[in-house]
């Protein structure tokens, strides 16, 4: 347990001062523009207050066509650079590194929003159509001009959103992609869009500038074998600083029956990272089970509904080793009370019994 609490050194920047890294989360607080907004700031200031040794912001879209949610905070356009670093100095100085996650929704941005969704290639069932070879050039230097944006904001650093079938993770995946120029087809042009935007963020960020990976091994058409393949890639390179793996529950075996008998987190643990730090998220909702990453070899923990729970989680943690966050439903006088506005609410509600009913008589 003690581990949690060790400083965690990566090998750009400055060190987190425990192993506790709060997840990347939509929760729709933010301006229809992409402009940060109070409820936003209070949201994710709240956690450095509680404790968290790195806050990472929700996905932050890097073009108007790639935002995924109503509310969602913009990385986009210079403008929205002054309300980024009202939100990194909030973070600094509450004793937390801050990290600004880059994303496009790819097929999954709703059209209300976006009108046509973009994909690597056109895809029938949401009506996306597919970029053009210029325009996927052009989407590997708006997430390396977003994290140009969240460097001058005076963020730690970034996290490119490879995860949960949004537009990167669409690339990786080979029923989705279907190109056939050098951004599709085998295993390694399908990660290149991935790798290239790596490359141009190192090479235009200061030397102290961190850089993260989110990646998902399973659902939205990924490949296990795949996904590993990368994860190994990008670690034995040393670019990034943190590969931050979404296992949707750390304790799960692997869908793929081809992988099954031991924990799909296992198959993370074991590639040999180098200098790179390696986490994991899904259903950490306890003390104990977050020092049971840490026992299976991880280096840090993200957690995602058990810091919407608590703001201090990592606090109670400390205090009490075997801290349990509530039980679920929770009132919505306990979330307005953890810096959760009535927007994040709504969305909450569209979560499987997270939020009491107005008629459940839950008073916690």
């Amino acid at each position: 347990m003690a581990d949690l609490f060790a400083p965690l050194s990566f090998s750009r920047g400055p060190a987190m001062k425990n192993r506790f890294m709060l997840a990347p989360m939509t929760n729709q607080q933010s301006h229809a523009d992409g402009r940060l907004s109070p409820e936003e700031f209070d949201w994710l200031t709240r956690r450095a207050e509680g404790g968290f040794g790195l806050v990472m912001t929700c996905a932050a879209h890097v073009q108007p066509a790639g935002q995924g949610f109503p509310g969602q905070l913009g990385a986009f356009a210079d403008d929205l650079v002054e309300g980024l670093a009202h939100l990194a100095a909030g973070i600094r100085e509450r004793g937390a590194l801050s990290s600004l996650q880059l994303h496009h929704a790819g097929y999954r941005a709703p059209s209300a929003l976006v009108g046509t969704p973009v994909c690597p290639s056109d895809h029938e069932e949401t009506g996306a159509r597919g970029l053009t070879l210029d325009e996927v050039r052009q989407l590997r230097d708006d997430f390396i001009a977003g994290a140009r944006r969240a460097e001058g904001a005076g963020f730690d650093g970034v996290e490119i959103h490879g995860a949960h079938g949004y537009i990167l993770a669409e690339f990786l995946s080979p029923e989705v992609n279907r190109r056939t120029d050098h951004y599709g087809g085998d295993a390694a042009n399908r990660a290149r869009l991935i790798l290239e935007i790596i490359d141009g963020i190192r090479a235009q960020s200061r030397s102290d500038f961190q850089i993260g990976l989110r990646l998902s091994p399973e659902r939205y058409a990924q490949r296990l074998d795949e996904v590993l393949a990368l994860a190994g890639r990008v670690m034995a390179d040393g670019k990034i600083d943190y590969l931050d793996m979404s296992l949707w529950d750390v304790a799960k075996e692997p869908e793929d029956e081809r992988f099954r008998g031991r924990s799909l987190l296992s198959y993370f643990t074991e590639l040999d990272r180098g200098s790179v730090r390696l986490g994991a998220a899904g259903k950490i909702m306890t003390g104990t089970a977050a020092a049971s990453v840490l026992d299976a070899g991880c280096d840090f923990v993200s957690i995602g509904r058990a810091a919407i729970l608590r703001h201090d989680f990592p606090a109670r943690v400390r205090e009490q080793h075997d801290f349990a966050s509530p039980s679920l439903p929770v009132s919505t006088a306990h979330l307005a009370g953890e810096s959760v506005s009535p927007s994040f609410v709504d969305y909450l509600r569209t979560w499987p019994d997270f939020v009491a009913q107005p008629t459940s008589g839950f008073g916690r």
